[in-house]
């Protein structure tokens, strides 16, 4: 399992537009491409820099294909990165404020302490 690959595309993925709505339209597709195009790719580096050694766990990559952020959540993936990921996907199929926030909460409610480690 690695927790930085399930935390480097809920980042990346959140921080560009086109990459959210293709998330959201097209989730397992999406997982797809990104881990053969994006997963090895040094982070802050030209594209010649590669990595050849990260790839999701079949369960992690059923997780981020079904928009699983409870599975997501207990795989380690940090939780401020799935929530402002999916405000970005969701917040409008939601009539009343705060209902992607509100889903999120009642969701991962029965959780208890200690929450996985989000360390990386």
């Amino acid at each position: 399992m690695s927790k930085y690959l399930l935390n480097k595309f809920l980042y990346t993925v959140d921080r560009d537009p086109d990459l959210v709505e293709r998330y959201r339209e097209d989730p397992r597709g999406t997982v797809e491409w990104w881990e053969s195009e994006y997963a090895n790719r040094i982070l802050n580096c030209h594209g010649g820099e590669r990595s050849t050694w990260l790839a999701f766990e079949e369960n992690e990559r059923a997780a981020l294909a079904s928009h699983d952020y409870p599975a997501l959540f207990d795989l380690g993936a940090h939780p401020f990165l799935t929530l402002t990921l999916f405000i970005a996907m969701f917040e409008r199929d939601y009539d009343e404020p705060l209902g992607v926030q509100l889903e999120y909460a009642r969701r991962l409610s029965d959780r208890k302490l200690p929450y996985p480690d989000i360390a990386t």
